[in-house]
């Protein structure tokens, strides 16, 4: 390798003295296209604390081919480490090959433990939640070791993957001197599991609740059907104090208010378990005790300490019949509370000392053994692993979901117009171009004319952003998820060049060789479901773009028509469903019925898109 050797003690290049960098290059006919997000700008040189120029730890470069047909190459280098008593090696690292990559798949290793490396020799392909891209190396040398295996998932970025040295005959002193990223990461987890279990050991202390003399247990209640856990805002009653039916003990505060928390028993507060200010409290954790006996007060105090957790003792039912010796004073046979705590008294009740209540389990009929095996049968289930890309689809439409406010709105269109001027096309010129097709160039149109619909918000600022040009982002099914290239400016191309770039797009992302610039970015987004076939439906916002267009199939329908005698006549047509989901921060009813109805005007007079 062009580096020389450090002699004296070992030293590390590490990412904290020279940080990794991006530098993107596209060698393409085509012209230069503008993105909705642009990267930002990034040296070529990095210079350390003394004016000496560092090698960065790894370097990414986006290489271009012929026929304007880009592919994604990754150039990468590493952490040296060099040492005059140990052999010098290079880690290499999970590289972070787009900005939203956090972990990546190792799909294939291209080359053996112990091959050479040349100059560019593509190292392993990896897998990342955009498309599977091919790891080159910018050095030569020897693979010494793999850490990550073929196969390996979700590997974060900056994990080490592999080993490089110089010369050969340090392949076999590697393993002696350099742990994988694995070994590392399984001492940090068993660390914290015995530091868990030694907090766990010293902060618990549990309780026997039959040790405990007659009590009630008071829990966090659910103050609200989507309460799970609440806060302790402030106890109205201390330690001691009598209280009785209605009185407030405490106020609790729940993911929607504080609501006072009142007693429906008298008695007496024998002990406060959660105090003031306790957060995320669980609901149906214990937070009081209550005794109905003063004396009862100091027993419990000295049983149960603050935080300590009650160790329920489990019901056990005795079917000896004293429950029928007890007294039932209430009217018409009523068994009321003072009979029982009497019958307890005198011996002639339950010996339990706590009020509990009988387990639904327990008391259920026995399960049939037909009923038995259909719930195992229905148990059955099949794991079906995500890809990285799909994993990344379901997050991004679940925030887009949660966080961006949908509008709908919904139009019919005629084909029959645009299908005419297909059909002209092919016969007299040759020229093949699909439903899609013309509807990009549609809808790419009636964005230049209603500007306002071709923007997106900004939450930093919090205003909408009008975008410069009209890049439209076309949804495509691919076997590891849903991608969506871009035609970039669509207004100022041909249906021809659409249509052939489409094609190009669509193969590249079934394929997964798609570069970062023809997935990333774009301003409005188009989804095609009229050839499953699909009448209407509604599509989520793909952000930070604030509107995607949903394309049904045309049916043939009855309609009434005004001929060019201006009779109005019964006809059929073929009508299309189109349905605006939009960003109603970006998107007000003014807007989106100006960008639909300059949508219909250029469908009705469809030779106009030619100009």
């Amino acid at each position: 390798m062009a580096l020389s050797r450090l002699r004296g003690p070992v030293k590390e290049i590490s990412n904290s003295h020279a940080p990794s960098f991006l530098r993107a290059r596209f060698l393409s006919s085509s012209s230069s296209s503008r993105s909705l997000s642009r990267p930002p700008c990034v040296q070529n040189s990095l210079v350390g604390g003394h004016g000496s120029p560092l090698r960065p730890a790894s370097l990414f470069m986006l290489t271009g081919v012929q026929n304007n047909s880009l592919k994604l190459k990754l150039w990468v280098g590493g952490i040296k480490h060099f040492s005059s008593t140990e052999s010098s090696h290079t880690v290499l690292q999970m590289p972070a090959m787009s900005p939203t990559m956090s972990q990546g798949n190792i799909a294939k290793w291209r080359k053996k433990e112990g091959d050479r490396i040349e100059v560019g020799d593509v190292l392993c392909e990896i897998e990342t939640d955009k498309a599977t891209l091919e790891l080159e190396s910018l050095e030569e040398g020897f693979l010494a070791k793999i850490l990550v295996p073929d196969g390996s998932k979700d590997v974060p970025v900056g994990q080490p993957i592999a080993i490089t040295v110089e010369d050969q005959d340090d392949i076999q002193n590697v393993p002696a001197t350099v742990a994988g990223g694995s070994e590392i990461k399984e001492e940090t987890i068993n660390q914290n599991v015995k530091n868990e279990n030694n907090v766990q050991e010293k902060s618990s202390i549990k309780t026997s609740a039959s040790a405990l003399p007659p009590h009630i247990l008071v829990g966090m209640p659910a103050l609200s059907p989507t309460m799970n856990q609440g806060n302790i805002a402030k106890w109205l009653k201390k330690e001691g104090d009598k209280i009785n039916v209605g009185d407030v003990i405490c106020e609790i505060e729940t993911d929607k208010a504080t609501l006072e928390f009142e007693c429906l028993e008298e008695g007496y507060l024998a002990k406060i378990l959660a105090p003031e200010g306790s957060k995320d409290v669980a609901v149906g954790q214990p937070i009081a005790i209550t005794v109905e006996d003063p004396a009862d007060i100091e027993t419990v105090n000295n049983s149960v300490s603050s935080g300590s957790e009650i160790k329920e003792a489990k019901p056990t039912h005795h079917d000896d019949g004293n429950e029928a010796k007890a007294q039932k004073t209430g009217s018409h046979g009523t068994l009321l509370k003072g009979d029982v705590l009497a019958a307890i008294k005198s011996g002639k009740g339950s010996s339990s000392k706590e009020k509990t209540l009988p387990s639904p389990q327990k008391a259920s009929p026995t399960v049939s053994t037909d009923s038995r095996s259909h719930i195992k049968q229905s148990d059955s289930f099949e794991d079906l692993p995500n890809s990285q890309i799909r994993k990344v689809i379901a997050r991004r439409l679940l925030e887009s979901k949660q966080n961006t406010p949908h509008l709908y709105l919904s139009s019919d269109v005629i084909l029959d117009p645009l299908l005419s001027l297909r059909k002209e096309l092919k016969e007299k010129h040759d020229v093949k171009v699909s439903v899609n097709d013309i509807v990009i160039k549609a809808v790419a149109v009636a964005l230049r004319n209603v500007p306002e619909a071709n923007a997106y918000w900004n939450a930093e600022k919090g205003e909408v952003i009008l975008c410069d040009s009209v890049d439209i982002s076309i949804a495509v099914a691919t076997e590891k998820g849903l991608m969506t290239p871009i035609v970039r400016n669509a207004d100022q191309k041909t249906l021809s060049s659409i249509s052939l770039e489409i094609k190009e797009l669509a193969e590249k992302a079934r394929a997964g060789k798609l570069s970062p610039n023809e997935f990333q970015g774009g301003t409005f987004s188009i989804s095609n479901l009229g050839m499953f076939p699909v009448d209407q439906f509604c599509a989520i916002i793909n952000p930070p773009q604030a509107g995607i267009l949903a394309v049904g199939r045309g049916n043939k329908v009855v309609e009434v028509v005004i001929g060019s005698d201006g009779v109005e006549r019964p006809a059929v047509v073929t009508k299309m469903n189109l349905t605006l989901s939009a960003d109603h921060r970006v998107f007000d009813g003014k807007v989106g019925g100006a960008f639909l109805s300059a949508l219909g005007s250029n469908f009705s007079d469809v030779r106009r898109l030619l100009l």
